[in-house]
């Protein structure tokens, strides 16, 4: 264990909570941007230095506790701290001057710190209870905006109701049944959280009622994953992730069908997204060191690519409003970087060699060949569905025929700069794949032991409780 001498974490999740207070004091739209800005460029040196003390550590079971071990990452989550941080820097740096004006930076630095100490919690309950706090943005943006909240707020309800009440059964539990069914009820909490079908109807309701920043930033760090691991996979028996896997399975390939005949950009982002996310869980349900490395690398390339591919289509609605892909729109010759971007994160989300997305995705068809046969073949058709979906969008969104408008389109500096820094990072990680992939394999390879040993442990007392064996007695 390695205390780190300068409080990254802590200024991490400090610097949004005054960045919010201060910005909200401010009347112009555009200082608010700016400062909001500087903000998050600042969050994100302090994840980063956070990430770097870990990862130079000589253990890998490294961690930086603080705030009487309130706030403690290890060498699983400080990747984590960079991903959120690097999104929300980028939603804040590709808002335009006309949407300054109705987005809320206040509320934005908010979640960030929310998300950031989220990712910084290992202890149960104060994870739940930011967990909890974090479902209140995107209401609060519902109730303001005067949306529909019938089932976001059912959907929600039922996450936060089966996460105290699974981890109260967990935790005080007489019987090894009444555990189980606390395992149970985390279980099925994550995975509404996660948006796994058949309970996944709140995400395209929040897409399509929320605004786009808010939803893609509630979902594409993929806390629902970070909650399964550290509520569920340590205690999980076998069949309760086998059934995990099952259902991850079953929304990946449905959301990826679902993802080609949508007419709506929103609606067929939202379904593109949780195909892949889903898959993540099936990688972390074959509890073994390839199945968790496959899933979580292809976490931290699915939250930087499809973080990506969402403010691409979050900047085109900016100036031409909802997309239908039911007709060609032409935007090419007026937005070509931001069409190399969409096909770029899009490609690099199914995979594409060269990319981040390529070595997630390897690395997890080799897990599920070992560990669930067929469950290759349903990694593949999902794989194949989505990359279909991508280029159907890009042709329709990008070519057929010639946009006339009135007004500039062409990206705008800060989105430029932006689009450097994502192509940069989706590049450089596949084609520089190795440092990566050795750290998160360190990871899963601890992760696995430590449910090992935790089973075991669980296991003893119930040994212990039979009695000597009929052998031992003779």
């Amino acid at each position: 264990m390695s205390d780190i001498a300068f409080p990254w974490v802590e200024a991490a999740i400090l610097l949004p909570l005054l960045g919010a207070i201060w910005v909200r004091r401010l009347r112009d739209p555009r200082e608010a941007r700016r400062h909001s800005l500087i903000v998050c460029g600042l969050t994100l040196v302090c994840a980063f230095g956070a990430w770097l003390e870990i990862s130079l550590a000589d253990d890998v079971r490294a961690v930086h506790q603080g705030w009487d071990l309130l706030f403690e990452i290890d060498a699983m989550s400080a990747p984590l701290l960079v991903l959120a941080a690097l999104l929300y820097l980028l939603m804040v740096l590709s808002t335009l001057s006309t949407t300054a004006r109705r987005s809320s930076f206040s509320s934005i630095l908010i979640a960030e710190a929310i998300l950031l100490a989220t990712f910084s919690s290992i202890q149960p309950w104060v994870l739940i209870a930011l967990l909890v706090g974090g479902t209140l943005v995107p209401l609060a943006e519902l109730i303001s905006l005067r949306k529909p909240l019938r089932v976001y707020l059912f959907h929600m309800g039922l996450f936060v109701a089966l996460l105290v009440a699974g981890q109260f059964m967990v935790e005080l539990g007489d019987s090894r049944a009444v555990s189980l069914i606390g395992m149970t009820l985390l279980t099925v909490a994550v995975l509404v959280r996660s948006g796994i079908v058949p309970l996944h109807c709140w995400t395209t309701d929040l897409f399509e009622h929320a605004s786009f920043g808010t939803a893609l930033l509630f979902v594409a760090p993929m806390v629902g994953a970070y909650a399964a691991i550290r509520l569920v996979f340590g205690i999980a028996p076998e069949w309760l992730l086998h059934g995990i896997a099952v259902v991850s399975l079953i929304t990946a390939v449905y959301s990826a069908g679902m993802a080609v005949v949508q007419r709506e950009t929103r609606r067929f982002f939202c379904y593109l997204f949780l195909s892949h996310s889903s898959l993540v869980f099936v990688g972390l349900a074959m509890a073994t060191p390839l199945g968790v490395t496959a899933a979580l690398c292809a976490w931290l390339s699915v939250g930087l690519t499809m973080g990506g591919f969402g403010l691409t289509l979050r900047a085109l609605e900016t100036r031409n409003g909802t997309l239908s892909l039911d007709k060609f729109h032409g935007l090419f010759a007026h937005t070509p970087r931001l069409a190399a971007l969409f096909l770029l994160t899009g490609l690099a989300s199914v995979g594409f060699p060269g990319t981040v997305g390529f070595v997630g995705a390897e690395l997890l068809v080799d897990a599920a060949a070992q560990v669930y046969p067929l469950a290759e073949i349903a990694v593949v058709i999902a794989a194949a569905l989505n990359g279909l979906s991508v280029l159907h969008a890009y042709f329709r969104i990008f070519t057929g025929t010639h946009h006339v408008s009135s007004i500039d389109l062409r990206s705008r500096r800060r989105e430029r700069l932006a689009i450097i820094i994502m192509s940069a990072l989706i590049l450089g990680g596949g084609l520089y794949p190795q440092p990566g992939v050795a750290s998160r394999y360190l990871v899963a390879t601890d992760l696995v032991h430590e449910r090992e040993r935790r089973l075991d442990a669980q296991a003893a007392p119930r040994v212990a409780k039979a009695g000597p064996s009929t052998v031992e007695r003779d």
